[in-house]
């Protein structure tokens, strides 16, 4: 006999997807290279989730292929209830949602959002190694207007590194100087 209290009414995923109330976003960590499976699963059991990508040449001895990676590695964004978490733990490929102190980190959702219209906007974005420290700008012009990072230069271009801290990720956006202005850091109050 089934308990009632353990399966989910059938309209269970449509009322997830639907009722906003304490739904947050985390961050889903993957096996390796099993990110775009893990989502698709995800979005077969119609729940939310965002695994951002960012297009890649590779080049072999007889060929030339562009790629879809993941632009973070390794992890893929969902929102969810906390109390449904299970229904995504229990994908093939799925390992944990990143916690601290045995509790699952809830990532802000201005910072997920912002980073979903930027990407769909277009604009040369790409993996980064980790910055923390740096001259802080924001991008006043241009499709990444309002994101703010630290400017890196390479060569003769500019790039606006945009971190994710919960994750330690970041990722690097080409921009033109000409659309970058210094953000007013804050000094901490004694």
């Amino acid at each position: 006999m089934v308990n009632p209290q353990q399966t989910p009414p059938t309209d269970a995923p449509a009322r997830l997807s639907q009722d906003g109330a304490g739904m947050n976003w985390y961050a889903l960590y993957t096996c390796p290279r099993h990110e775009k499976c893990v989502a698709q699963q995800i979005e077969q059991r119609s729940i939310s989730c965002f695994l951002p990508l960012y297009r890649s040449v590779r080049r072999w001895k007889d060929r030339r292929k562009e790629l879809d990676l993941a632009l973070f590695p390794g992890y893929v964004f969902v929102r969810l209830a906390l109390q449904d978490r299970f229904r995504i733990l229990q994908l093939p490929s799925a390992v944990r949602l990143v916690s601290f102190n045995g509790q699952p980190a809830v990532l802000p959702e201005a910072e997920i959002e912002g980073l979903r219209q930027r990407l769909s906007r277009g604009g040369c974005v790409e993996p980064h190694p980790y910055l923390r420290v740096g001259r802080r700008v924001r991008v006043c012009g241009g499709p990444m207007q309002g994101l703010e990072g630290i400017m890196v230069r390479r060569k003769d271009r500019c790039r606006v590194v945009f971190s994710l801290d919960l994750i330690m990720r970041s990722v690097a956006v080409e921009v033109d100087e000409s659309d970058v202005e210094p953000v007013a850091e804050s000094k901490p109050r004694n």
